[in-house]
């Protein structure tokens, strides 16, 4: 694989001639890649998910060490979702982007309709560093089964050097299909310059805004991935077990930094004592460290833990009570996890995203405020519902603004690949993984196929008074629904045909 290693530093970032570089492999390769037949794109992608699976306890050692997960949260986020992902195109890719047959009007009978998937060309995939293996192999699979050639850009924090280029050379792509550069926020937006068919950001609100507007003025179009805060909305017919272990998970897996945490948790007053003990006293049990013996691992970044550190300041000094992590120092990266109770929504805790081991929980009274709860946030990720009762839990669940939502469990439609994944509000824009997100690396092209006949279609000119009231007795038929409607189409149509056909073979006569 073609890669630029370079430090974080800027000074040995790629250069521009260099970033150029890349684009022009890039764009050449995306004619092999299209000339392929979607199988054995898949063919080389199945070699992919082999390798992944051979490899995996050395990707797991790489994952932990930069971003110190613990084991069972690389395997889990980063393996398992991986190869998941690639088995649903193995089975569904065919079908997702197969030519489709599409309804043809009335007024265009004789013709056939069809929609064709081809690739775009180019894709700029600029990464995060809380999922680095996953976010990487994810989106170049998808926009490869598409036909795409892909330039991968990873965080600096959590590069995963020469891993992705080796793994995909071992599965069988050639050089220049899936290319890596290295660096930082100021080579993803070289990269950017370089007009590629499509980005796709995953990163925060604040950087997806000023990814946006570069790509605005280039007219790139974007895929944006963005942060959440999402709410965990526990009614009191919930099992209680169920729902704290739920919580716990939701809130705590890969340390609080994945953009679907539970960040904030919602529990229906008569419940809400129970819930809270039971979440303490299971909370205080969970073990920090990487291996496959722990829990929770560590923070990735020293800016989320200065993120976290005044979030809980913040939320103390307004009234919280914390349960849990009181033996925090406040600088270390292996921050216990944080169980906080008496919160409001005007600590920031409760507002902006957190991104680590927090898990503020607020009591409700009724269904509608549970619902403006959850909503007055200018997010809208994903969020979970939890109740006994499946009629109230789906119609709460309708109410939600997010793009997911799960009903008695959390991050299930993530980990579903057949679904599609994106926020609403400031989340994100556009869908990921499913039938969308395969289809959104595509250039849906529109087809109408007609015959080579003699015949002059009704709307060509010559347009005279006689036509115009043919096609005015055919726009009025059109609106008539049922067997009645397309009789009167028919009379108003046939004599309209022979009209334009002996209209259209004159000429206009002066």
């Amino acid at each position: 694989m073609n890669q630029l290693v370079r430090d974080a530093a800027p000074n040995l970032a790629p250069d521009a001639d260099e970033v150029v570089a890349v684009f022009k492999r890039a764009r050449n390769a995306h004619l092999d890649i299209a000339a392929l037949s979607l199988k054995q794109r898949l063919a080389v992608l199945d070699n992919l998910c082999q390798v992944i699976v051979r490899r995996r306890a050395e990707i797991i050692a790489r994952v932990t060490e930069e971003t110190g997960k613990c084991a069972s949260d690389a395997l889990l986020g980063e393996i398992f979702a991986v190869i998941d992902n690639l088995e649903y195109l193995r089975r569904h890719a065919c079908k997702v982007l197969a030519d489709r047959k599409m309804p043809t009007p009335l007024a265009m009978l004789g013709k056939q309709s069809r929609v064709w998937y081809e690739p775009l060309g180019t894709i700029l995939v600029i990464a995060p560093w809380n999922y680095p293996f996953y976010q990487a192999i994810v989106p170049i699979s998808i926009a490869f089964a598409a036909g795409n050639a892909v330039v991968h850009k990873p965080s600096e924090f959590t590069p995963l050097r020469g891993l992705i280029e080796s793994i995909l050379a071992e599965a069988g792509f050639a050089p220049d299909w899936a290319q890596v550069v290295y660096g930082t926020g100021s080579v993803g937006a070289t990269c950017l310059a370089q007009r590629p068919d499509k980005l796709f950001f995953t990163g925060s609100v604040a950087t997806g805004k000023k990814v946006m507007a570069q790509a605005a003025d280039l007219l790139v179009p974007v895929e944006l991935e963005l942060g959440g805060k999402d709410a965990m909305l526990v009614f009191a017919d919930s099992n209680l077990e169920r729902s704290v272990a739920g919580a716990m998970w939701g809130a705590f897996t890969n340390t609080g930094q994945s953009c679907t945490s539970i960040e904030r948790c919602y529990v229906e007053r008569p419940l809400y004592d129970r819930f809270l003990a039971l979440l303490v006293s299971q909370t205080r049990k969970l073990t920090l460290g990487t291996s496959s013996d722990h829990d929770i691992g560590t923070m990735t970044t020293p800016t989320q833990i200065e993120i976290v550190r005044a979030h809980l300041a913040d939320a103390l000094a307004k009234g919280a009570t914390q349960h849990t992590g009181q033996d925090w120092d406040g600088q270390s990266a292996a921050i216990p996890p944080i169980v906080l109770s008496n919160v409001t929504h005007e600590m920031c805790v409760m507002q902006e995203e957190s991104f680590g081991p927090f898990l503020p929980v607020m009591p409700f009274d009724s269904e509608a405020e549970a619902i403006t709860l959850a909503n007055q946030t200018i997010y809208g990720l994903s969020a979970c519902v939890w109740s006994g009762d499946k009629a109230r839990a789906e119609r709460v669940a309708r109410q939600l603004k997010v793009g997911n939502v799960s009903i008695n469990n959390h991050m299930i439609t993530e980990g579903n690949h057949a679904l599609p994944f994106g926020g609403a509000k400031q989340s994100g824009i556009g869908r990921f993984k499913g039938e969308e997100g395969l289809r959104g690396f595509c250039n849906v092209k529109a087809v109408m196929v007609d015959g080579n006949s003699a015949k002059i279609e009704a709307n060509w000119y010559p347009f005279t008074t006689a036509k115009y009231e043919a096609l005015d007795k055919m726009t009025v038929a059109s609106r008539i629904r049922g067997l009645g409607g397309i009789i009167r189409f028919a009379l108003a149509g046939l004599p309209l045909e022979q009209l334009a056909n002996k209209l259209g073979k004159q000429g206009r006569q002066r």
